[in-house]
């Protein structure tokens, strides 16, 4: 068996620019949402004309898509994403602007009839209803509330859970910015961590599950977490998910 200091030396050296987590293989597992949300975003790409896709990490998901509309724009706010996303977007004819995850979005008024986005860190509403056109759709897939919560209180304690993910606040916030709720669901996924070098890939690249976590901060309750993995072979968390699609009336 491996020990701690190798194991956390490798979880230290993994690049993690990207939503690519195919290094997990073997690793660590996690369920896929019933909704195919990749399949969803290639149906209305398919029907769009002037797409923009919000906080889209290293353009992955995008990139997927078999048909893209003749005016498709991204953001993003990581400068090495964003560098990975121009490249994955090109053959698509696709663009990608620099802007930070709570800044205005930097275009005009009714200017798309397709706004998406995949797990964004926030949801500026007023500022997706006032870039849509009317008639327009909005079709994201977010963090749901207490996501990875088993492993972000063994590392910190018991936390608050964000009334903003919350399915009843999305439709909330949604209606208040003028938008119409058209489907709203929610899904609870387990997840498996098998060695701890797994989990210190995974902290360092989905940032917002445990804030400020670095190895030398968490090292203790790293070593801890790596002999609960040790005894019991794995190690099990829940990750949340919320499907939302609303429509700017006409």
């Amino acid at each position: 068996m491996r020990t701690f200091d190798e194991l956390i030396a490798e979880g230290s050296a993994v690049p993690v620019e990207g939503w690519d987590f195919s290094w997990f293989t073997g690793r660590a597992t996690e369920q896929r949402p019933p909704w195919g949300y990749a399949d969803l975003l290639g149906r209305q790409m398919a029907g769009a004309r002037r797409a923009v896709d919000l906080q889209t990490g290293g353009g992955e998901v995008l990139a997927g898509i078999a048909s893209a509309p003749p005016l498709l724009v991204a953001t993003e706010g990581w400068p090495p994403n964003a560098a990975l996303a121009a490249r994955r977007l090109a053959p698509l004819g696709g663009r990608v602007l620099r802007s930070a995850e709570d800044a205005d979005l930097p275009f005009v008024d009714d200017c798309f009839d397709l706004v998406t986005s995949r797990h964004p860190t926030v949801v500026r509403w007023p500022e997706v209803a006032r870039v849509l056109a009317p008639g327009g759709t909005y079709l994201s897939q977010q963090i749901g509330p207490d996501s990875v919560g088993e492993l972000r209180d063994f590392l910190t304690g018991p936390q608050p859970v964000r009334d903003d993910q919350r399915p009843e606040w999305i439709r909330a916030a949604a209606t208040d910015a003028g938008l119409r709720v058209v489907d709203l669901r929610s899904a609870t996924l387990r997840m498996e961590f098998f060695d701890i070098a797994a989990v210190v890939v995974f902290l360092r690249k989905v940032v917002w599950t445990v804030p400020g976590f670095t190895v030398e901060r968490f090292r203790d309750r790293l070593a801890a977490l790596h002999r609960r993995i040790a005894a019991d072979g794995v190690f099990v968390a829940h990750s949340r998910r919320v499907l939302v699609q609303a429509c700017r009336p006409r």
